[in-house]
């Protein structure tokens, strides 16, 4: 929420409280925000006070507040109002909006470290003291969630997720772009990998239901310290990468649960398509019908089980057969082996390795 959208707010409330009306304006005697359109007082009032030494004037139907602890601009509180009661009413006006903007500033400032040390601006010990002036914990346990959703400029997601963590003041949570969120957990000591796959499992469902967007959720290795974050980051961006590529199907997806896929991901593009021509000579995977694609998948996801891959697709074994005979005839490989089924799956995924790199290059 922006300063100017919590002032509102802040200001509103007084005004229901105190039956007062507010108006804070900057230093061109523009009005930031306001409770009311009542008239502001001259101009040549206005900057006769700000020249003055006077921290507060009044007169029969006003009080006028200088804000002086803002380093921003300089604001002028105005109060619509008689009695003592309105000179003590803004004066508790000022104090408030003060803490208000001191708030919002350190905010503002731990955000945009957070953002830069993720990033590797900073050196080991420009981290620490950074951190140290601005009372962020250096050593305690953190990991990086990275949140993109499979609709761009998706505005609830972000909203979602702050609204999730509301109660954890010391974690972090950033837009990176039009689809990307970074999460910065604490983590208590007794939290484990376990609970980094619990909480991005979470995270998906509850997108899923409040904001109503479907979103991949990737996590970064447990950081021991501050210092190891920018690369917590990287892991969690890889993660997202490698799952993207090679499990689409999932939505979840660890940096230490990364698999075969992360080897391919480290793998030359050229050494690659080397591979696939071994294999597949003049071949290629699209020439596969969806139907045995679909075939092929549920019969790897059951550790090459003719009869129970024949059940969930509702076909008969002997038509199963017959397909993979003739995948045999066509590629060379007959996946109801151990070997010609691992070299089959891991040549699907160089394929989508492939594609991705030919989408998504450098």
């Amino acid at each position: 929420m922006k300063i100017q959208q919590i002032l509102q707010k802040c200001l509103t409330d007084w005004k229901n409280i105190s039956q007062l009306d507010f108006c804070l304006i900057d230093s061109e005697n523009n009005v930031f925000v306001s409770t009311c359109d009542k008239k502001l007082p001259a101009q040549k009032k206005l900057d006769e006070f700000r020249q003055s030494n006077a921290l507060c004037v009044s007169n029969t139907s006003c009080c006028l507040y200088k804000l002086t602890e803002i380093q921003t601009d300089s604001y002028l509180l105005i109060v619509w109002g008689k009695g003592e009661a309105t000179s003590t009413i803004g004066e508790l006006a000022v104090c408030q909006i003060h803490s208000l903007f001191t708030a919002y500033a350190e905010k503002n400032d731990k955000n945009t470290f957070m953002q830069n040390l993720l990033l590797g601006t900073y050196s080991e010990m420009d981290a620490f003291n950074r951190a140290k002036k601005l009372h962020i914990a250096t050593s305690v346990r953190r990991a990086v969630f990275l949140v993109e959703t499979k609709q761009s400029k998706d505005e609830n997601a972000l909203a979602t997720i702050r609204n999730i963590f509301s109660a954890r003041t010391r974690d972090f949570i950033t837009a990176i772009d039009d689809s990307g969120i970074i999460i910065v957990r604490e983590l208590q000591s007794t939290e484990n990998y376990d609970d980094l796959d619990s909480i991005a499992c979470m995270l998906v469902d509850m997108l899923n239901t409040e904001a109503m967007t479907s979103a991949w959720v990737a996590y970064s290795n447990i950081a021991e310290d501050i210092s190891r974050l920018p690369d917590t980051y990287k892991e969690a961006h890889t993660a997202l990468e490698v799952g993207k590529i090679f499990y689409a199907e999932k939505n979840v997806f660890g940096y230490n649960q990364l698999g075969i896929g992360r080897l391919i991901y480290q793998l030359p593009v050229s050494i690659c398509e080397m591979f696939i021509d071994e294999i597949f000579h003049k071949e290629t995977l699209d020439s596969i019908d969806e139907e045995t694609l679909i075939t092929i998948r549920t019969f790897f996801e059951n550790n090459l089980n003719l009869s129970e891959t024949s059940r969930q697709l509702y076909v008969h074994r002997n038509t199963l057969v017959y397909r993979f005979e003739k995948l045999q005839r066509k590629f060379g490989l007959d996946i109801r082996t151990f070997e010609d089924a691992l070299t089959f799956k891991l040549a699907m995924m160089v394929v989508d390795y492939i594609k991705y790199s030919e989408n998504h290059p450098v």
